[in-house]
């Protein structure tokens, strides 16, 4: 049993209290406020410090595209065909990749991992938390959290390359139709005598049956309109994943009731589909009632620097709570898992971080993160010490 006290404390679910206590038992939060501790409760003085949920990013390919190893440990794309949807990437995280250590030292301690880009269709996507455990099953928040879909560039490249569909955009949004029609279809005939089991169409119908949302690639403004009406043809939840033009077309996102993890934007340019790449697009979503998160991409841009993308949102004219709450609270609600993470309240996981200043502001840095209610002590190198 642990206590929290002294510190400013950003709930994301309601005012900030100054001078609060965060009681943890068994790994959870068991109250916050203004409180006395009961007899028995390690203290943990945060006086000075403010103390905010664990950050959340709600895109990466951590653990998929492992950091140092080269070849070895480039896993999220299976760009042999371009329809995999039974392609799951909890399969294939490493659970040793530094980028999740350094994720975790930087105080983000849930991520959702997703396949890449290269295929019109390519994967299923996971949310785990941050700290090493023995298995990666243990790791994880959420099972299934998204049938990765990819428009524009990606795979038109990577299947034009192979002089094979989808070489245009119109074979992308084709061969992606086709499986969900056939899934439809599968699903229909599963009380057959002769069915047999298909496990990519059983993940389409994860889709179909509102268990888990697409999340579609998408970065020009005419393939979010076409990952879009797909999804109205189907029937379907859908997320846009990068949605860079979105702030081109924010009235028809807000008609479509759309939702969107934005980024990364603090990157260059490098192909032609990232040319109108704006700093302003979260502020721009925000002013049209847009539900939105913000990602890093990892390996695109270091999870753990997640708090410095969103000062940069504020810089561009997101409120900074807004900004926060793209990485603690909303992003949950992106993922399906802010009954557990997300804010600072009775019942969740005790996934804390206690920092120097604003996680907002550049010099500010994790002091201490609190996973499932075990601390560690973060060195200046973002190295997580487990006390």
């Amino acid at each position: 049993m642990m206590a929290i006290t002294g510190g400013l404390i950003l709930t994301m679910n309601g005012p900030a209290i100054e001078d609060g206590t965060i009681l943890i038992r068994q790994g959870k939060i068991e109250a916050v406020g203004k409180l006395a501790v009961p007899e028995g409760y390690r203290r943990l003085e945060a006086k000075g410090r403010v103390i905010t949920p664990g950050l959340i990013d709600a895109h990466t390919h951590l653990g998929v595209y492992a950091e140092s190893l080269d070849w070895a440990g480039e896993d999220g794309n299976e760009a042999s065909q371009p329809i995999t949807p039974a392609m799951d990437v909890l399969d294939a995280i490493y659970p040793d990749d530094v980028g999740l250590a350094d994720a975790l030292g930087g105080g983000v301690t849930t991520v959702m991992v997703a396949p890449g880009s290269a295929n019109p269709i390519g994967g299923q996507c996971v949310v785990i938390k941050t700290k090493k455990q023995p298995t990666v099953e243990k790791m994880v928040v959420r099972r299934y959290a998204g049938l990765k879909i990819a428009f524009g560039e990606n795979p038109r490249r990577v299947y034009g390359e192979q002089k094979k569909m989808p070489y245009t955009r119109m074979a992308t949004a084709a061969l992606i139709r086709e499986t969900f029609v056939k899934a439809q279809e599968y699903l229909a005939k599963k009380g057959d005598k002769d069915h047999k089991t298909d496990l990519g169409l059983e993940a389409v119908g994860r889709v179909l049956r509102g268990e888990m949302p697409l999340r579609a690639h998408a970065h020009r403004a005419d393939d979010i309109v076409t990952a879009l009406r797909i999804a109205r043809e189907f029937g379907v939840e859908i997320i846009l994943e990068h949605a860079t033009e979105g702030h081109l077309i924010p009235e028809v996102l807000a008609e479509n009731g759309a939702k969107a993890v934005i980024g990364p934007n603090l990157t260059t340019r490098s192909k032609m589909e990232l040319k109108e790449r704006s700093f302003t697009t979260p502020a721009v979503l925000a002013a049209h009632g847009v539900p939105f998160a913000l990602m890093s991409d990892h390996p695109v841009l270091p999870c753990a620097f997640l708090p410095v993308y969103a000062g940069l949102a504020a810089r561009f004219g997101l409120a900074a709570e807004q900004a926060l709450r793209a990485i603690t609270i909303d992003a949950a609600e992106l993922l399906g898992v802010a009954d557990r993470v997300g804010s600072l309240e009775a019942g969740k996981d005790a996934d804390i971080v206690i920092w120097t200043g604003h996680p907002l502001l550049l010099g500010s840095r994790p002091e201490t993160v609190i996973i499932d209610g075990a601390a560690g002590s973060v060195a200046p190198d973002q190295t997580v010490c487990w006390q």
